[in-house]
């Protein structure tokens, strides 16, 4: 089988790097290898796809379904199987072999055209609310997951140089600069964080209703997690005159239900809209 990447994932990482990536080159060739190492048989490949990784249906063996999963190095593809391994399927997707190769993750399968965010509004905050508080563990001793405050170190790093090219944008940049310096003074707990969650990460399976899938892990305090997910369908939210209005009531019935601080998370929440948006103006 041709294992050709989906556009969606040819153009995200041609954003990201933008004078080429030999990963791509090199996929059909790790995809076969992969699947032959494995004994699988291919269905199909996921499309449209993520933006960071290929995703292949397949089944074992045993005729049992699963996910073949390959990610560039960027993608921290390691970092996500440590994070599996730990929640360990509470929540999350399990990992389904005990060995280890660069890159390939082989999952669960889920139903990978059925997420959260097929349900209506209301019913999806809950139901992935629900999913990430089962992921808010104690991360592992001696980890080596990257941390909130390096990850966004480097982001405010980027913002600060876009914004000096788009003046229009200072006022916000400032303004997320200085809600993550407070926050990062003094937080609150430090769990294991999903780290870019929203509805559209969170699938329906089997063994539980829904499970988070995707993580890009990090260690930090839950607001910072659950920022992202206060931002989701944000087009609805640009699109409707009471967009703002429904934003801090999101806010308050997620930090309530999730016993998340309400400034921490209206202030995370600010660092991560301007900071993804920021990111795309760049692009």
């Amino acid at each position: 089988m041709a294992f050709e990447p989906p556009q969606r994932l040819v153009r995200a990482l041609g954003e990201t790097a933008p004078d080429g990536d030999d990963w791509l080159e090199r996929l059909p060739e790790a995809a076969h290898q992969a699947v032959a190492l494995r004994e699988l048989t291919v269905e199909r490949v996921q499309v449209p796809g993520g933006r960071s990784s290929l995703v292949v249906l397949v089944r074992r063996a045993d005729d049992s379904p699963a996910v073949l999963k390959l990610a560039p190095p960027r993608s921290r593809p390691e970092s996500e199987r440590a994070a599996l391994a730990h929640w360990a399927g509470a929540g999350a997707v399990q990992l389904l072999e005990p060995f280890v190769t660069e890159g390939v993750l082989l999952l669960e399968r889920l139903h990978p055209d059925v997420s959260v965010r097929s349900l209506p509004e209301a019913k999806a905050l809950l139901e992935a609310a629900g999913t990430l508080r089962r992921l808010w563990v104690e991360p592992p001793g001696g980890h080596s997951f990257e941390t909130v405050a390096l990850r966004t170190g480097r982001q405010a790093e980027a913002m600060r140089a876009t914004a000096s090219g788009f003046g229009e944008v200072a006022a916000l940049v400032d303004a997320a600069l200085a809600a993550r310096e407070e926050l990062l003074a003094a937080p609150p707990e430090q769990r294991l964080l999903h780290g870019t969650f929203r509805q559209s990460k969170v699938l329906a399976g089997e063994r539980m209703p829904w499970l988070a899938v995707g993580p890009d892990p990090v260690v930090g305090e839950c607001a910072f997690d659950l920022a992202r997910l206060v931002r989701d369908r944000v087009e609805d939210l640009i699109a409707s005159p009471s967009g703002a209005a429904t934003t801090r009531r999101r806010v308050k019935r997620l930090a309530e239900s999730l016993e998340v601080d309400q400034e921490r998370l209206r202030g995370w929440t600010l660092f991560r809209a301007v900071e993804s948006g920021v990111r795309a103006l760049r692009v």
